[in-house]
């Protein structure tokens, strides 16, 4: 008896140190939403959503615990798999954070229930993946079931027709850069003799002999990229793609974009291409500078909201991109790690604001926002503590996330980059404080402007719309980005003694 007292602890701490034991509990949440949704003829969607809040919670608890207690697999823990897990950690934040947001869009539609919870735990789970992928094979999979699962996401609302361009759009593009990241890949795998591991990869690889065919394969593989992270000039297909898309479905792929970026890029560049390391990085900083000129400048002009959105969705990859270029394991990781984080919290709480507008009013003009303070404080509150940190000003946890980056990527010499980070963020300011200024003044400076409350045309008629889930996100999301910038110095700290 003593024995089996003895041995259990172990037990239970051999199986919470499973390296993918978090991938094992979305697995099992995956099948049993799917299983449920086939038997439960009620279609319990409250049941679907608990199944999903209690996976992903116990998937950052498991997480949090494999950073402090010893393993037993310790050729899994290393620092690589300190740096690896934070994303993992980013990407279960975010599946958590948007499944607030989104169940009550889903009791309002008309919609399958299952399939938006199913979808973004498949989405999550391969970005997971993604995150610690260390052979060919395994990164081109998992990213690609990232791309098909947010395609189908994208397509949700099967009676939208602008839902439906989206999807098709964002397939037809998804293609397009998984054909040129395939073709780069295979030629790495030629090159190496047959190496599907990224460290026999590098080391099969005889640059002197083959450097042409490199540069080619390095080519197909930053174009791919590049498409998949909508970095100029791959950038065609966001706008339209959230702007046709469920507003929670855009949520939630703003931000695993932003997460897989710098997973991505550090593996495949950092490891692949050591001999070409000046070559990519003036690459993808031409990428990301252009990235952050045009993302800025053209949401200016944008009358949509979610349109308004999508192109400073791609400069911010072009801010995280700085930290990624910096390539500092202490400072430049830290920083680009620490605004990843900043920009999760905000962007999703701006998400949180405007899903609750649009199934109200069913519109997503930026003039309907107008006087808005009369009829809705609670959606003002939400954005008036937001949009200063989406832009930079102090002080916001967003200025001083972008602080960090920008000094330790202009130490790194990324200094044509921050030059223009720094005045595109001042650009950016204007078009999120203008929806601001909108919600107190109205069109014409008045603060009597009237909004009109119209029902959603997908929204059912029989379905009242709570408010309750949406505005306790929006609060959470609100308060978790303000006091991310009062804690900025702690959370930078345990960021840099995390890892290293």
């Amino acid at each position: 008896m003593n024995d089996m007292n003895i041995s259990l602890p172990k037990v239970i701490l051999t199986f919470v140190s499973l390296p993918i034991l978090p991938e094992i509990i979305l697995t099992l949440s995956l099948v049993a939403i799917v299983v449920i949704d086939l038997l439960n003829r009620e279609k319990n969607t409250i049941l679907l959503y608990k199944i999903f809040l209690i996976s992903t919670s116990i998937g950052v608890g498991v997480l949090l615990c494999q950073w402090q207690i010893p393993s037993v697999f310790q050729h899994f823990h290393t620092s690589n798999f300190n740096f690896n897990n934070i994303f993992r950690f980013f990407l279960l934040i975010c599946s958590l954070l948007s499944v607030l947001s989104s169940a009550d869009y889903i009791l309002c539609s008309k919609m399958a229930l299952a399939e938006s919870p199913s979808f973004e735990l498949a989405a999550g789970l391969a970005g997971m993946v993604l995150s610690y992928a260390n052979d060919l094979v395994t990164i081109y999979v998992s990213l690609e079931f990232l791309a098909l699962s947010s395609c189908f996401l994208s397509g949700y609302t099967k009676l939208d027709l602008r839902s439906n361009e989206a999807s098709m759009k964002f397939l037809l593009m998804s293609g397009a850069s998984s054909s040129l990241l395939l073709y780069g890949f295979s030629s790495l795998y030629g090159l190496s003799g047959g190496q599907l591991q990224l460290d026999a990869t590098v080391d099969g690889i005889s640059f002197n002999r083959y450097a042409l065919t490199m540069y080619l394969s390095a080519t197909c593989i930053t174009a791919g990229t590049a498409f998949k992270l909508s970095l100029f000039p791959f950038h065609q297909w966001t706008p339209d793609v959230y702007e046709g898309s469920p507003t929670p479905v855009v949520a939630f792929f703003s931000v695993t974009s932003k997460v897989a970026a710098p997973a991505l890029f550090t593996r495949l560049f950092g490891l692949i291409f050591p001999y070409l390391s000046n070559e990519w990085h003036i690459a993808v900083g031409l990428l990301a500078t252009f990235s952050m000129i045009l993302g800025n400048l053209i949401a200016v002009t944008q009358r949509s909201v979610k349109r308004m959105l999508a192109y400073p969705s791609i400069s911010q990859i072009g801010y995280i991109m700085i930290g990624v270029l910096a390539a500092d394991s202490e400072n430049g990781y830290a920083s680009m790690i620490t605004y990843t984080f900043i920009y999760i919290l905000m962007n999703l709480g701006t998400f949180a604001r405007i899903i609750p507008f649009g199934l109200r009013t069913g519109t997503d003009n930026i003039r309907d926002y107008a006087g808005l303070y009369m009829k809705d404080p609670v959606l003002t509150f939400s954005p008036v503590l937001r949009s200063p940190s989406l832009g930079g000003i102090p002080p916001s946890s967003g200025f001083f996330g972008k602080l960090y980056l920008f000094w330790h990527g202009w130490k790194a010499g990324s200094y044509p980059s921050v030059p223009v980070a720094l005045v595109t963020s001042v650009i950016s300011i204007y078009y999120y404080l203008k929806i601001i200024k909108l919600m107190f003044t109205g069109k014409n400076g008045k603060s009597d402007t009237p909004i009109t409350y119209r029902q959603n045309s997908l929204v059912s008629p029989s379905i009242s719309i709570s408010k309750s889930s949406l505005e306790i996100a929006m609060i959470i999301r609100a308060l978790a980005s303000t006091l991310s910038g009062i804690f900025i110095d702690p959370i930078i700290e345990i960021t840099r003694n995390t890892f290293f």
